[in-house]
């Protein structure tokens, strides 16, 4: 299962660009192997810099921000596979990459879904009774 769909690229590129993209027979639809490959192409490029961090991989669920990049990086490979991609999408891919590189640093995290924040990651301090209070000490 990949951290996108054909429904968030949907939401990312209306559909003819879908097809100018990925239909390579000109058979006027959306080429599901095409986007399928660009989809598991994005996933394998997550999975290198979240794997790195630790992640028990692949995440499922994704946390939202994986959809996300995800949709960023696939939406590249279907450019790359044409004339290139247009400027803002390249922004997009080099701010996603950007991202990942954090990530993997653990310089950020997941966000809301991160499966490394949980409440048992949370430190614990356990000591035993003050020994010494302003009480014990009043005569010294």
């Amino acid at each position: 299962m990949s951290y996108a769909t054909l429904d968030d690229l949907k939401k990312a590129l209306n559909e003819a660009v879908l097809i100018d993209l990925t239909d390579d027979a000109g058979s006027g639809v959306i080429d599901m192997d095409v986007i399928d490959n660009s989809l598991e192409a994005a996933d394998v490029e997550i999975d290198v810099y979240l794997g790195d961090r630790g992640y028990g991989l692949p995440l499922a669920p994704a946390p939202p921000i994986v959809a996300k990049l995800a949709v960023d990086l696939a939406v590249f490979n279907l450019y790359s596979r044409r004339q290139g991609p247009p400027d803002h999408w390249q922004a997009r891919y080099n701010n996603a990459i950007k991202m990942l590189t954090k990530i993997q640093a653990g310089e950020i995290g997941l966000g809301s879904g991160d499966p490394k924040s949980s409440e048992s990651d949370k430190a614990e301090v356990v000591s035993n009774d003050r020994i010494f209070t302003g009480h014990t000490l009043k005569n010294f």
